[in-house]
């Protein structure tokens, strides 16, 4: 019954897998196109702009999925027991995910404005509900790259964080209660139990939120496009060589780097769990 899915999304990954790599292993030289060439990729690792776009989206990479890990852990705690209005937390928690990331974007982007967003409104005490003045003059959240990029993964971590919410909230659920009360009935406090049961358990939930949300992070577009366009990662880059540049080749390098990252990156995290995991059970 999966066949049908598996020919469809893999014959679609090929093709588009083929054509990237002969695009960007095509270089038209004096005497004609060159076939395999890797004088797209040697001008990239030349290219300034590249190389800070790279160490850019590690940047945004290496701190947004942390941070999407522990939002999702702090949401999903909060929610896994039972009270009264449960499911309509959740729902609120949810929300996020009801918006098009390009809305959210576009309201962070007037909300952070500059000079008269809400924000630099709100820190310069010109709202009454927030009478302090922190700041005398707007910040140009845009015009710096920290800032820009800051903001950019403030959009993407509140979006997608109901993701990480919902994988490890069913993690949790399946964990055996009956564990957690013998622990309890043998004398474990809450902090032994989280080490020693929960942590253990939750590795599986956490190894797929990590993955996942790495793969978002590295190649995540809306939010860094609109709001620190000045400042690309590779997923923007791409665009900049494609329209601006007007060189499908090298569009195509870069995407073909940051695919290997992506995998690389998958590799290192699903090797990391595993380690994690064996380590925490024979703690």
């Amino acid at each position: 019954m999966l066949a049908p899915a598996v020919i469809y999304l893999g014959g679609f990954l090929v093709i588009i897998l083929v054509k990237v790599s002969v695009l960007a292993l095509s270089y038209q030289g004096a005497s004609g196109v060159v076939f395999p060439s890797a004088q797209h990729f040697m001008g990239l690792s030349e290219n300034p702009e590249f190389r800070e776009a790279l160490t850019r989206t590690m940047w945004f990479t290496l701190v947004g999925t942390p941070v999407e890990l522990v939002a999702g852990l702090v949401l999903a705690f909060l929610v896994v027991g039972d009270f009264k209005g449960r499911g309509l937390v959740r729902s609120v928690f949810i929300l996020p995910l009801a918006i098009p990331a390009i809305v959210t974007a576009i309201i962070l982007y007037i909300v952070f404005d500059f000079p008269g967003g809400h924000v630099n409104d709100l820190l310069r005490g010109c709202h009454a509900v927030f009478p302090f003045r922190l700041i005398s003059t707007p910040i140009n959240w845009r015009g710096s790259g920290f800032f820009a990029l800051m903001v950019a993964m403030f959009g993407k971590v509140w979006r997608d964080m109901p993701i990480s919410m919902l994988i490890i909230l069913a993690g949790l659920q399946a964990i055996d209660k009956e564990q957690i009360e013998a622990a309890r009935t043998l004398g474990a406090n809450a902090g032994q139990i989280f080490l020693r049961i929960t942590l253990p358990l939750l590795v599986p939930a956490m190894s797929t939120v990590l993955v996942l949300r790495s793969i978002e992070m590295w190649k995540e577009f809306i939010f860094p496009f609109i709001l620190a366009g000045s400042y690309p990662l590779l997923a923007t880059l791409i665009e900049r060589a494609y329209h601006e540049w007007r060189n499908p080749n090298e569009a195509c390098a870069i995407a073909l780097v940051l695919l290997v990252l992506i995998m690389g990156s998958t590799g290192v995290v699903l090797y990391v769990s595993r380690r994690l995991k064996k380590w925490l059970v024979a703690a």
